[in-house]
C-alpha cells in the first residue's frame, strides 16, 4: 500500500470531518446522553476502525493490516485507561454532566494534536538514531513497573502542578456558567472553572502521549499507521465514556494487563534495538543476533491479555464489591452537590442508581464489604444523601 500524499490528505480530512460532525450534530448543544445514543455511536466508531483496517489489510497485505489492528487495540485499551483519570478530573472540578461532553471533545483534540506531534517526532529521532528504540523501551518497562506498583493517591491526579499553577496566576469564578470559558461576576469578567479542567485535561492528555507513542512505535515504524491506528483509538472516546460511566472501576485489572502488555512491548524494542544496534560498546557495534517478536505474535499476546484481564474483572467477587462502593460514593457527592447539574431527571437518574447501589451493599458478604477501606465513610455519605433528598421533596 503507497501511501501517497493524496491518501495522507484524504484520510486527514475524513478525521477532522468525524471531529466536526461529532461537535455540531452532538455536542454543541449541551445535553445528557442516553445509554442508547452512547452504544451506537460507541459501535459506528468501533466499525469505522475495523472497515479501515480491513481497506488497510486488504491493500497493504497481512504484516500492514495487523501491524493497523495491533496498534489500534492497545491504543484504545490505553484510552481506556485514561477515562479513570477523566473521571477523576471531573469528579474533583464537579463538572455538570451535560457539559461534560464538551470537555471530553477538547481532550480528544489536544489529544490527537499532541499525539501527532509525538509521532512525527518519534519517527524522525528513530531514523536518525536507531538506538533511541533502547529509550521507547525503557520507557514502557518503566511505566509498567509503575502500574504494577499501582499509583498512591489517585484522587489527586486533577490536582497535578499544571493546576496548581493556572489556580495561583488565573483568577476563577466559583461557579459555572455552562460550557462559558468566561463570564462576568459583578461587573467584573472572570475565567469560569470549565478552563482549569480544560488545562487539566491537556496536561493529562501530554503525560499520556508520552506512554502511547513509544508503545505503538514497538508495534510498527509505520508514521501511517501509527497516525490512523492512534486517531481511531481516540474517536469514539466520548461516547465510550458515557456507555462505560459506572462500569470503569470494575476493571480492576486493567492496570495489570495494560502493564503485561507495555512490558512485552518494551522487551520486543529492546530486542529490535539489539537487532540494530550501532552502539559500540555493546557488541562493538554490530548487530546482536536476537529473536525478533513478530506482529501475529505481538496481536496474539495483546488480545489474549486483554481478554483474560476483562474476564477476570468481570467475574471477581472483590471487583464486583469495589465497584459498588466506588458508584455509591461517587453517585452519593454527585447528588450532595446542589449545582451538580441544571437538569432536574439528572437528579433523579443519580438518586435512583444511588438506592440501587445501597441495596446491593445490603445484601454483599460482609467479608467483600468490610475490605473495602472507606465503606464506613460511603454509608455516611448515603444517608446524608437521604437527608438532602427529603429536603429537596420537602422545600
Amino acid at each position: 500500500m503507497n501511501v501517497t500524499p493524496t491518501v495522507w490528505g484524504i484520510t486527514i480530512v475524513v478525521i477532522l470531518a468525524l471531529l466536526a460532525f461529532d461537535y455540531f450534530f452532538h455536542i454543541r448543544k449541551a445535553h445528557i446522553p442516553t445509554l442508547k445514543e452512547a452504544a451506537i455511536w460507541s459501535s459506528i466508531y468501533v466499525g469505522l476502525a475495523v472497515i479501515f483496517g480491513v481497506v488497510v489489510l486488504a491493500l497493504g497485505g497481512g504484516t500492514m493490516g495487523s501491524e493497523y489492528f495491533a496498534g489500534y487495540i492497545t491504543e484504545k485499551a490505553l484510552s481506556v485507561d485514561n477515562l479513570f483519570v477523566f473521571l477523576v478530573i471531573m469528579a474533583s472540578f464537579k463538572v455538570p454532566r451535560e457539559d461534560q461532553q464538551k470537555v471530553l471533545l477538547f481532550g480528544i483534540v489536544f489529544a490527537l494534536i499532541a499525539r501527532t506531534a509525538f509521532i512525527f517526532a518519534g519517527a524522525a529521532l528513530i531514523n536518525t538514531w536507531s538506538w533511541m528504540f533502547y529509550i521507547f523501551g525503557i520507557i514502557l518497562l518503566i511505566t509498567a513497573g509503575n502500574l504494577l506498583k499501582g499509583e498512591e493517591g489517585g484522587d489527586d491526579d486533577a490536582d497535578n502542578f499544571v493546576i496548581k499553577l493556572a489556580k495561583r496566576f488565573l483568577r476563577t469564578s466559583e461557579h459555572y456558567d455552562g460550557d462559558k470559558l468566561i463570564t462576568v461576576v459583578d461587573g467584573k469578567k472572570l475565567l469560569t472553572p470549565m478552563l482549569l479542567v480544560m488545562v487539566a485535561i491537556g496536561g493529562t492528555d501530554l503525560l499520556f502521549a508520552l506512554d502511547s507513542i513509544p508503545a505503538i512505535f514497538g508495534l510498527t515504524q509505520n508514521v501511517y499507521i501509527v497516525f490512523t491506528a492512534t486517531a481511531f483509538s481516540l474517536m469514539g472516546l466520548r461516547q465510550l465514556y458515557f456507555l462505560l460511566d459506572g462500569l470503569l472501576d470494575r476493571l480492576i485489572y486493567l492496570s495489570y494487563g495494560l502493564a503485561t502488555i507495555l512490558a512485552f512491548i518494551g522487551v520486543k524494542l529492546v530486542l529490535h534495538a539489539l537487532h540494530e544496534n550501532t552502539l559500540p560498546f555493546i557488541n562493538g557495534g554490530e548487530h546482536v543476533p536476537v529473536f525478533e517478536i513478530t506482529t501475529g505474535l505481538s496481536l496474539s499476546v495483546i488480545i489474549g491479555v486483554l481478554f483474560v484481564t476483562i474476564v477476570a474483572s468481570l467475574v471477581s467477587k472483590s471487583g464486583k464489591a469495589q465497584t459498588v462502593f466506588n458508584n455509591a460514593r461517587r453517585h452519593a457527592t454527585s447528588y450532595l452537590e446542589l449545582e451538580y447539574t441544571a437538569d432536574p431527571q439528572e437528579r433523579e437518574r443519580v438518586y435512583n442508581q444511588l438506592m440501587e447501589e445501597e441495596k446491593a451493599i445490603a445484601v454483599m458478604e460482609p467479608k467483600f464489604r468490610d475490605k473495602h477501606p472507606e465503606s464506613e465513610e460511603i454509608l455516611v455519605q448515603i444517608e446524608q444523601a437521604h437527608q438532602a433528598h427529603r429536603d429537596h421533596l420537602n422545600a
